[in-house]
């Protein structure tokens, strides 16, 4: 058999330019080509191995190739891969069913779909059909998808890239701590961020709202964390003008912060949750679930020709599945605290570290000049030199300036200091 040959960087580099739109970026001065993954671990077309820190953007929760999750889609593959959902299979319905019981609260009923912005997009529309209003609160710095919509409910410049957003939408300011929009410290604020949603429902709605959307934990905006407490105001607003509470758990689902879901961290239920990404480790399946009696006002048709498709569907059981059998809550927990302990040991080393912030394996580290601002080119330098050294890091933040650890939730004890190490290393040859 012959051996595999692959285009390298510079080539796909070469196509991508000629074939993708520009809009596409990649990371890296340096980009490698990833030709295989096996659980943590991913190697490049030289057979180098890297350790994975970053899950595909919070995919791959249960480890890349998973073999027992490979093994039920590949004979799902093998067996029916597609009818769309107008006609009668069993995973979706028993998929729908295992979400009922994992989801916080009485959220009961399902609508599946394929990618997170999708769900985002139903979420958005049930909320509009519950209440009969069109109004929407969404967050500063929040993202929430590529549709116009969607788009639009996004709070980051960079990625409202539509010239002609949809209008209705208010933002309130984002429970980022670190860099407080409104000037104030925590708990002395009195959760003025979440008191600014009442002020904005009064004075730049109608007073009748359909929704306020909100990620459980902001990943793009760099890993920001809400206070204690926060959710909770904000829910009792929401209450009080009959406006429903979505829930984005796109990035933060499925054990990524040591609970099922983010929002449980917080002691709230939600009236609309939408999630994606890690729910099909790599197949493409999302989902919106709501309580019985928001969703049963979805009356009028309304499909999505691969929603719960047989595969991806048999994919998000085998996922929920394994996070229970090999305790993937516990170990995001154990390792997350482990991570961030660490983290703070090196922030006292080193005084680029500004900030620390995150809950079981979803953590980031802000990047800071002695300013205080953003310091985004070391950040670069330093992910560049990880990756040499075999350490792949995500980066987010609205100055680009967070290092983002979301890393399969199969990550070890010794893997943590292992890229703990590194991180060191990396920072004390850099003078940072």
């Amino acid at each position: 058999m012959a051996e595999k040959t692959y285009l390298g960087p510079q080539g796909i580099i070469e196509k991508k330019k000629k074939y993708i739109m520009p809009c596409l970026a990649h990371f890296y001065r340096e980009p490698r080509q990833f030709v295989r993954g096996s659980m943590q671990y991913l190697y490049d077309s030289e057979g180098k191995q890297y350790l994975d820190c970053f899950a595909g953007v919070s995919v791959i929760n249960c480890g890349h190739c998973n073999p027992e999750i490979n093994a039920k889609v590949t004979e799902q593959v093998n067996t029916l891969q597609h009818v769309c959902n107008i006609y009668l299979t069993e995973n979706f319905v028993n998929l729908a069913e295992k979400l009922a019981e994992v989801t916080p609260g009485d959220l009961q009923k399902s609508f599946f779909c394929s990618t997170g912005t999708e769900a985002n997009e139903g979420a958005a529309l049930l909320a509009q059909i519950y209440t009969g209003r069109s109004e929407f609160i969404a967050l500063r710095n929040g993202l929430h998808g590529r549709t116009k919509l969607t788009m639009s409910l996004t709070g980051i410049g960079m990625w409202r890239t539509d010239p002609n957003p949809v209008g209705g939408i208010s933002f309130a300011p984002n429970p980022y701590c670190y860099r407080c929009p409104l000037g104030k410290k925590y708990p002395e604020c009195d959760l003025a961020c979440a008191n600014a949603v009442e002020d904005i429902i009064k004075t730049a709605t109608s007073g009748q709202p359909a929704a306020f959307i909100a990620e459980s934990i902001q990943g793009n905006a760099g890993i920001v964390v809400p206070p204690e407490g926060y959710f909770q105001r904000v829910k009792e607003i929401l209450s009080h003008y009959g406006a429903l509470f979505i829930v984005d758990e796109v990035q933060t689902g499925f054990a990524r912060t040591g609970k099922m879901f983010a929002i449980e961290n917080f002691d709230v239920v939600p009236d609309i949750m939408s999630m994606a990404k890690a729910l099909g480790n790599g197949a493409p399946i999302s989902a919106f679930i709501s309580t019985a009696e928001i969703a049963d006002k979805y009356t009028r048709p309304g499909a999505s020709t691969l929603g719960g498709n047989p595969v991806s569907s048999t994919a998000g059981l085998a996922v929920l599945e394994y996070i229970e059998e090999h305790k993937l809550m516990e170990n995001a927990n154990a390792r997350g605290q482990q991570l961030r302990a660490g983290l703070r040991e090196l922030q006292k080393k080193h005084p680029i570290i500004g900030d620390i912030r995150g809950l079981g394996l979803m953590d980031g580290a802000e990047f800071v000049k002695p300013d205080g601002s953003p310091a985004p080119e070391e950040l670069d330098s330093v992910l560049e030199a990880m990756k040499d050294r075999g350490f792949i890091i995500g980066k987010n933040g609205i100055g680009r300036n967070v290092m983002a650890f979301q890393p399969p939730l199969v990550i070890t004890e010794e893997n943590i200091n292992e890229v703990l190490n590194a991180l060191d290393m990396v920072l004390t040859e850099q003078n940072l």
